[in-house]
């Protein structure tokens, strides 16, 4: 396939998913105010110029995303990896979910689970319906329904969002170009249901790649992922990110996607000085998480907003913190920040040796 026509492949692709993610959220969004008006009251219209500027970010991001692959970053074929078993398994499942979200939503059930679900063991912090998503992340049919509330959420741009870390991370293992690849080892903390670590392996075809998460039955559903492609599966483990059971120095290379905006302020903390006890000296630590209002205060109503119409108790405070101060305070430096559409990306080296 000419580079050309396969360009043009991945935006009609891009543009189908997004186009199917407004079609889906336009609709619900115009039920919920039929049956629950008191929760459409809580969101603000997003100004003309604003959608303006949110479309404007968007094509970049796709455009980075390809010209990425174009570079060699990444396989091609991993701009077309979607679950589309999934994605028709799951879907009608997504809209039998919504009423109940609804529901949870207006009642203002932040902590309500299944009777079947373990909810003993985690931090309160934790115990939460993030998104006012049945059962939080404890149970397996959140873990099936995840991936594609994400995607539904953000248009079809969460994958070409969590790509946008490989780029920093490669740069970043160039500091070990003496290591053989079988002997690069990377962590993904908050690894979820493995769309990370598939993209991860795609890129390192070598290395050994871990995961922790807190859910066990996220585990479960990574594990099912990546079982799927090719090469070394990634080693899993259940752990909290404030304690993760690695030796110092160990990795050379940390990643997390999407985790931050869902920790208190205290625990952010914790967990970047946990990042930065297990990687080794000259090794690179990259963050995909939302954007803030000091990069983006265009888009503050989008930011306002958000926790309002999502359970997300720790954002609002996410979006003043400086994750710069927190990183440098841990140890990091050459702290370089990025943003790409709705997501903001930090990347952290630990000083080397002498």
């Amino acid at each position: 396939m000419s580079d050309t026509l396969s360009k043009l492949t991945y935006q009609t692709f891009q543009q189908g998913k997004n186009y199917f993610g407004l079609a889906h959220k336009t609709l619900s969004s115009q039920l919920m105010n039929l049956i629950h008006p008191t929760l459409g009251q809580k969101t603000k219209p997003i100004p003309n110029e604003v959608l303006l500027k949110i479309h404007q970010r968007l094509s970049l991001l796709l455009e980075t995303d390809w010209q990425d692959a174009q570079k060699g970053l990444y396989p091609t074929s991993l701009l077309f990896d979607n679950p589309w078993s999934d994605f028709f398994r799951y879907y009608p499942l997504v809209c039998l979910d919504i009423p109940q979200i609804w529901e949870r939503a207006e009642q203002k059930k932040y902590q309500e689970f299944s009777q079947e679900v373990e909810t003993d063991g985690y931090p309160s912090y934790y115990v939460q319906n993030f998104h006012h998503q049945s059962n939080g992340y404890l149970s397996d049919e959140s873990a099936n329904l995840y991936d594609l509330q994400v995607e539904i959420l953000f248009s079809g741009t969460a994958d070409p969002m969590r790509r946008r870390i490989l780029a920093p991370l490669t740069q970043g293992l160039k500091a070990f170009e003496s290591v053989p690849p079988k002997q690069i080892r990377v962590l993904d903390v908050a690894c979820g249901t493995g769309r990370t670590l598939r993209m991860l392996r795609a890129t390192l075809p070598q290395a050994s790649l871990y995961g922790t998460d807190l859910s066990p039955a996220y585990l479960r559903k990574a594990n099912q992922q990546l079982s799927q492609i090719k090469g070394e599966l990634p080693q899993l483990l259940q752990a909290n990110a404030e304690e993760l059971p690695y030796l110092n120095d160990y990795f050379h290379a940390v990643t997390s996607v999407f985790l931050f905006h869902e920790l208190p302020a205290k625990v952010r903390q914790t967990v970047i000085e946990q990042c930065f006890r297990v990687t080794k000296p000259g090794g690179v630590f990259v963050i995909c998480d939302s954007i803030q209002l000091h990069d983006s205060p265009e888009l503050a109503v989008t930011m306002e907003s958000f926790p309002e119409i999502f359970h997300e108790p720790y954002y609002r405070d996410y979006t003043h913190d400086d994750l710069i101060e927190r990183l440098e305070k841990a140890g990091f430096e050459n702290i370089e920040v990025q943003v790409h559409f709705m997501s903001k990306y930090f990347i952290a080296h630990k000083p080397a040796e002498n």
